[in-house]
């Protein structure tokens, strides 16, 4: 009959999802300080948000909030698009003179970090004795002496010249492509992009050298970056991040290290292939 088909097909779909798990629940999920959001605002409205990392780099991200309070990058451009390898933004010219709040050479912020993690994941990798990811929502890895977070995809990290240079934060980037492990060590990470990695992982590719576009004509003019503290309370994105220190985390991770059948596992993953994950949860 129609009408006991159709109430079926009521109930099936009132009826909710079943509760993995690995699924959070409601207190996994804790805020983002709107001082730690950074906002860039492109030429034709995109923007992109970032969460900053000071616990871990606290030089190179005081330095990033001085610039933002200078309105230093206002009219800087997206300048390198290197395929399967990074974006990076700033200034192009590399003469727009750093404002006097800005410490040009900070302290080598690369490492030396505590190997604090909450969770541990099962293999060591290429460039790591052990990787796992912190409580508050950062991957991280170890050489057994020291630890650094690591340059997955939508990591934000600092461009620099050749050492003993550790880069200010005015000029930065992230890897679009194949995580860029081969980095870690040896420049500094200063954030993750939580929204508008698109927009990023999508800008025209240069067959330049590098990735450094030829003309001024085809880089991405930034019109604005600012942190959501800045802007009105009624008006700030706001955004959570999920906790890894709880079990639900746990056995998301062992999902992905032994997937079910028909899915071939290897027993273990790769730092960048853990999802760190985060919601907006605000206004806009």
């Amino acid at each position: 009959m129609v009408i006991p088909s159709l109430l079926l097909a009521a109930l099936l779909q009132a009826t909710p999802a079943p509760v993995l798990p690995s699924d959070p629940i409601a207190s996994d999920w804790q805020a983002i300080p709107d001082a730690e959001i950074m906002i860039v605002t492109l030429r034709d409205g995109r923007t992109v948000h970032i969460r900053l990392a000071p616990r871990f780099a606290p030089a190179h991200v005081a330095n990033l909030r001085a610039l933002i309070a200078a309105r230093w990058w206002d009219g800087t451009s997206v300048y390198r698009v290197q395929d399967n390898w990074v974006t990076q933004w700033g200034d192009a010219t590399e003469k727009k003179p750093l404002p006097a709040t800005v410490d040009p050479q900070p302290a080598a912020e690369f490492d030396g970090q505590p190997f604090a993690v909450a969770q541990r994941l099962t293999r060591s990798d290429a460039y790591s004795t052990a990787s796992g990811v912190t409580a508050d929502g950062w991957p991280m890895a170890t050489n057994g002496t020291t630890g650094w977070l690591t340059h997955c995809y939508g990591m934000v990290g600092v461009a620099r010249d050749v050492a003993p240079s550790t880069g200010s934060g005015a000029e930065l980037f992230t890897p679009i492509g194949t995580p860029a492990r081969r980095l870690d060590r040896n420049y500094t990470v200063v954030g993750r992009i939580i929204e508008g990695m698109g927009v990023m992982a999508a800008m025209p590719r240069s067959d330049a050298k590098m990735g450094f576009y030829a003309t001024e004509g085809e880089r991405t003019p930034i019109v604005s970056v600012r942190l959501a503290s800045d802007l009105p309370p009624a008006t700030r994105p706001r955004f959570e991040y999920r906790r890894a220190d709880n079990p639900r985390f746990a056995a998301m991770i062992a999902a992905r290290e032994n997937p079910k059948p028909p899915m071939v596992g290897s027993g273990g993953v790769d730092i960048c292939d853990v999802p760190l994950a985060v919601r907006r949860v605000g206004a806009s």
